[in-house]
């Protein structure tokens, strides 16, 4: 099966070794998103759990649709939370950015995040047949 690397400036490049996603045949596999601003790669400056949760969903949307996929095609998704009590905060913004049928997911208790955030998601999704990739061209 190919795989290709997917890559955007629409959403902040990787801060290790990794790919922002690997589209391997269909199925999308997007890397963990944090609150960093693409267009400086440094964290945002709202710190509240409700921008970090959007921050990270806009840089999923952003590393999707250049993998062919919108947020539509997301099937899984794991959020990782520094703090539970945060869980409802970010319930209310992740229900905005999927609508009445919302991917599977689970939602994990963490003891840190990088570079100290407290919210991280990732997600895996099945885009439809006959979609091309931008793949690895930067956007």
């Amino acid at each position: 099966m190919p795989r290709s690397v997917i890559s955007t400036r629409g959403a902040p490049a990787a801060i290790g070794p990794y790919s922002q996603a690997i589209r391997a045949g269909d199925t999308v596999f997007v890397s963990g998103q944090i609150a960093l601003d693409p267009a400086t790669g440094d964290l945002i400056e709202d710190v509240s759990i409700q921008a970090q949760a959007r921050r990270s969903l806009e840089n999923i949307a952003a590393i999707l649709g250049a993998a062919g996929a919108s947020m539509d095609d997301v099937v899984k998704v794991t959020v990782y939370l520094a703090d539970m009590s945060d869980f409802k905060e970010v319930n209310r913004v992740y229900g905005e950015f999927f609508g009445a049928s919302p991917p599977a997911r689970a939602t994990v208790a963490v003891r840190g995040l990088p570079l100290g955030v407290a919210v991280e998601m990732d997600c895996i999704a099945i885009v439809g047949e006959g979609v091309e990739a931008d793949g690895g061209n930067l956007k």
